[in-house]
């Protein structure tokens, strides 16, 4: 992910779906583990695409937003909201400690919001930073994003297979 030209890393923000990190790494990678069993996959790529950040934006300040565990206020409005979806993978729960471990030690903020998915977190958080004048990269595979694009609010989805990743403007 290169940094476009036009913009300062004085002036912009950088909110990464962490959530949607964690799985695309855990998916990504084959299972790797410790010598002792314990799994190591997801962290791994995790702190792989956080670094690539890290030097691609080295001033920025950088929020990584994760899920908060059990439901949230979207369960509460409708009872089957994502009941089609699998649990977490019993290998990959232990990985997100160690993550989030990782990305304090290298400077990341942590955000994880009770009842609240990382989705909405970032939304607000991307308008908040707008409204403020910075510019905002939110970087995630989800295409939902796309209706927060705005001339000062971009988004970076992760090109999969080597590709480059694709920049959403206005």
């Amino acid at each position: 992910m290169a940094k476009p030209e036009s913009t300062s890393d004085n002036d912009s923000v950088i909110l990464v779906d962490g959530s949607s990190y964690v799985y695309r790494a855990y998916h990504a990678l084959p299972p790797l583990s410790t010598s002792t069993g314990q799994p190591t996959g997801a962290v791994r790529g995790v702190t792989t695409m956080v670094m690539r950040i890290l030097e691609d934006h080295p001033d920025s300040p950088v929020g990584m937003i994760f899920d908060a565990k059990g439901s949230t206020f979207r369960h509460d409005m409708y009872d089957q909201y994502k009941a089609n979806r699998p649990p977490m993978p019993d290998d990959l729960r232990p990985q997100i400690q160690p993550i989030y471990d990782i990305c304090e030690a290298l400077g990341l903020k942590i955000f994880v919001v009770d009842n609240v998915e990382a989705d909405d977190v970032i939304g607000f958080m991307a308008k908040k930073a707008e409204e403020k004048g910075f510019e905002v990269y939110m970087m995630t595979p989800d295409k939902d994003f796309g209706q927060l694009v705005s001339k000062q609010v971009k988004m970076y989805r992760p090109g999969r297979g080597g590709s480059p990743a694709e920049v959403w403007g206005p």
